[in-house]
């Protein structure tokens, strides 16, 4: 069944009717005028007028001819996903990794810089303006047209002004990321959370696709959550929602980097299962790892998974207990917040069925029977570039609301 698109009010009409027959062509096109016009309710002059412009810009194009119910056939429209680009940036804890990607989604180029231990402020901007800089030199303007620049960053984060409050794994506070990037480009910015991003690109391109009411749970470094709630993001009033990663799981539990104790990034993290690890081998466990870290390899995450794989025992054991208690989490979410899904992703969530199946079972029996019934649990297939893609998708966000429409000549 088609979708109804509303309208608006006067004093924003043309630009809310512009970003409205937008949507409609992005996601039911290709499509026709006529059929633009009966699923917006807006008149047919209005509508052709409006086409007119967006045809003018280049972002919309006329296809192929559609099928005739008596006269001439109609004339199609779709979105030139392709003529025009966006820059999505992932500032994460180690690496800025970027990309350039179509309007829908479709990666063209990408590329990434390491992040010195405890960089400055000038450092760090430095290597985010390299980044961005050498995608745009490897673009041929005569293909592609870069819109603009979308940056999902780790950490607390201000989207209405760009902010980076603070990025904990860099110890760095107060950057205005928005403001120097537009300085240094101009070109417009969207600025928000990593996994608030990676959130927003699962509803446009993911698994959260079509979806009002889903969560994003990123397991890597850090554990965050990307809350995707009638159909909009859900930041907090102090755009702290969705940290998960600090809520306590077990009060006897480890101290964690935020200086809490139990919290479930302290125990589900990559670090956190490595330093168990750790702690075992130390405790004399017979284990694979033990073996290798002799051999010079450092114990990480992806060790413990690669040993748990060749069926070592410690692994494995660390790999459900890993499970459980990211369960835990997920039942308080769910119990909470009632979604529809949730999707999985991080380093973490590439382990399958060793975290996947103990993180099941103890959803199944500590959510509440109704909320459990309604939820699935899935990974994200996004891909290595999925945060990137989230940045990509706070641009077309904004691009394909009223302000943005309003700006596209």
């Amino acid at each position: 069944m088609a979708q109804e698109f509303e309208t608006g009010s006067f004093h924003r009409m043309k630009s809310l009717n512009k970003s409205t027959i937008l949507n409609v062509i992005r996601l039911q096109g290709p499509i026709s005028r006529a059929e633009i016009a009966k699923l917006t309710k807006l008149t047919p002059p209005t509508v052709t007028n409006i086409v007119g412009e967006l045809l003018e810009s280049g972002l919309v194009v006329e296809s192929e001819l559609g099928e005739s119910s008596g006269g001439r056939k109609p004339i199609m429209l779709r979105i030139d996903s392709a003529r025009y680009t966006v820059i999505g940036i992932y500032a994460g804890a180690k690496r800025v990794r970027g990309i350039m990607s179509t309007l829908d989604g479709q990666v063209v180029l990408h590329g990434e810089e390491r992040i010195p231990v405890e960089p400055d402020a000038q450092t760090f901007l430095g290597i985010l303006h390299s980044v961005i800089r050498k995608l745009i030199e490897q673009t041929d303007p005569a293909v592609h047209t870069v819109l603009g620049i979308g940056i999902g960053m780790h950490g607390l984060v201000d989207p209405h002004q760009g902010i980076s409050i603070f990025a904990p794994n860099l110890n760095l506070r107060n950057l205005h990321v928005k403001e120097s990037v537009e300085k240094e480009f101009a070109l417009p910015v969207e600025v928000d959370n990593d996994v608030r991003a990676l959130a927003l690109g699962e509803s446009w391109f993911g698994q959260g696709k079509g979806l009002a009411n889903f969560i994003c749970v990123n397991v890597g470094t850090g554990v965050g959550a990307g809350i995707y709630l009638e159909g909009k993001l859900f930041q907090g009033a102090s755009y702290t929602a969705g940290e998960m990663g600090h809520t306590t799981i077990d009060v006897h539990g480890p101290k964690c980097s935020c200086g809490n104790y139990g919290c479930l990034e302290a125990i589900v993290s990559g670090p956190a299962i490595a330093l168990r690890a750790k702690q075992a081998i130390a405790e004399g466990r017979e284990t694979l790892l033990a073996q290798w870290q002799e051999s010079g390899e450092t114990i990480t995450g992806e060790l413990v998974y690669r040993a748990a794989m060749r069926g070592d025992e410690l692994s494995k054991e660390l790999l459900a207990r890993t499970g459980e208690y990211l369960g835990v989490g997920l039942a308080n979410l769910i119990n909470t917040l009632n979604p529809s899904r949730i999707i999985v992703s991080g380093g973490v969530s590439k382990a399958g069925g060793l975290v996947l199946e103990p993180l099941q079972k103890t959803v199944a029996a500590r959510s509440l029977q109704s909320s459990a019934e309604a939820v699935t649990i899935v990974t994200s297939q996004l891909g290595e570039h999925a945060m990137a893609i989230g940045a990509v998708t706070l641009f077309l966000e904004k691009m394909f609301t009223p302000a943005g429409a309003a700006e596209i000549s």
